[in-house]
């Protein structure tokens, strides 16, 4: 059996789980089922639980309340070594005394696997990370990604049912880091290992998983795929947390058979509300506003606003306009001889209807 002919993908399910650390409840009724074979992520801010809910996973913390499953067996009472999950913690931890290949071999020596097993199993985990040369090397002596390439080689090579990625990113500069999240998708797809990663940056997080669950204070706030949790956040925290937002409150009225949030004086937006009354709230990205369009733009709703200021981000020009009580930002492509906006210039502002969606306060 080698590393690229796997068991068969396992599913995960986790009911009701709850964990507290003292009076403090760290995670509160998740629930949550991801799918065999399926790269999925815990994105969230310090302190939401992500961390904590994936030691959960691999059995490091306190016992939960609640069920953790593995193709239907609860395992949320064993310990971390009859769990058969493998994980990569953020600062790697490799023994520094140890060999490239030593460190590699670890888990299986402590399994009693025979040493010629060991020696082709090795070999095969280094080169699918690409360290074979580097066997004979030590800790010390690689870059923070080659470290990295170790402690993931070190994990596949025990053959876990399930693969767990602690933040494995975080300590790498940009361009290594996006150059080992492919390296990491890519494998992950190879082995059709079910594996599980915990990021705080939304640009990973949607970058590399299928499905992600979004987590604030120990509660998930929402799962789907990225896109979709872009595209239709079901509240305030979703939409700022997945990237910048153009977040409106005000108070939802009927009108000529229609429901509008009015947001000041002489401004309105409609929302799709099921003839809801009352407070509400919206939101819109700055990339679906069009400024003083030429071409005309079907189903739109208009209104004038003033640009407080601009900022010019190379590829894109960001804007901040007052439109009535708020101030709504504004992406626009930058392309040479385009116009733009200075400050205190009235602009007139276009948006699709259907870009406008209706979320919790």
């Amino acid at each position: 059996m080698t590393l690229t002919k796997q068991q068969q993908p396992v599913s995960l399910q986790i009911e009701d789980l709850h964990i507290s650390f003292g009076t403090t409840k760290v995670l509160q009724g998740i629930n949550l089922n991801i799918e065999p074979g399926e790269f999925f992520a815990f994105l969230g801010p310090s302190g939401s639980g992500k961390s904590t809910l994936l030691r959960a996973i691999a059995g490091f913390g306190p016992i939960p309340e609640g069920r953790i499953l593995i193709n239907g067996e609860d395992i949320a009472s064993l310990p971390p070594w009859k769990r058969d999950v493998g994980m990569v913690f953020q600062n790697y931890a490799l023994w520094p005394h140890m060999s490239v290949q030593k460190n590699v071999a670890f888990g299986l020596e402590e399994r009693k696997i025979q040493k010629s097993e060991i020696a082709g199993r090795v070999q095969e985990a280094l080169d699918m990370v690409g360290l074979a040369h580097l066997a004979d090397r030590h800790p010390a002596q690689l870059s923070g990604g080659q470290q990295q390439r170790v402690a993931l080689a070190r994990t596949i090579v025990v053959r876990p049912r399930i693969l767990l990625l602690d933040e494995p990113l975080s300590n790498l500069d940009a361009n290594l880091r996006v150059q080992m999240r492919n390296d990491i998708r890519k494998l992950q797809r190879k082995l059709g290992l079910t594996t599980i990663f915990v990021t705080h940056d939304q640009e990973e997080a949607n970058t590399i998983s299928d499905r992600m669950a979004v987590l604030d204070m120990g509660v998930i706030q929402q799962i789907g795929s990225p896109m979709d949790l872009y595209d239709y956040p079901v509240n305030q925290f979703v939409a700022h947390f997945l990237g910048t937002t153009n977040f409106v409150e005000g108070e939802i009225v009927q009108k000529n058979g229609e429901s509008v949030l009015q947001a000041g004086a002489d401004v309105e937006y409609p929302v799709d509300s099921a003839g809801k009354t009352g407070k509400g709230a919206i939101v819109f990205r700055p990339q679906c506003l069009h400024i003083n369009p030429e071409s005309v733009i079907p189903e739109v709703v208009e209104f004038d606003g003033t640009v407080d200021s601009k900022e010019f981000l190379g590829s894109t020009i960001r804007y901040s306009i007052i439109v009535g009580k708020d101030t709504i930002l504004v992406e626009e492509d930058h392309q040479r001889g385009k116009p733009v906006y200075e400050e205190n210039e009235n602009v007139r502002l276009v948006i699709p209807r259907k870009q406008i969606l209706s979320v919790e306060n």
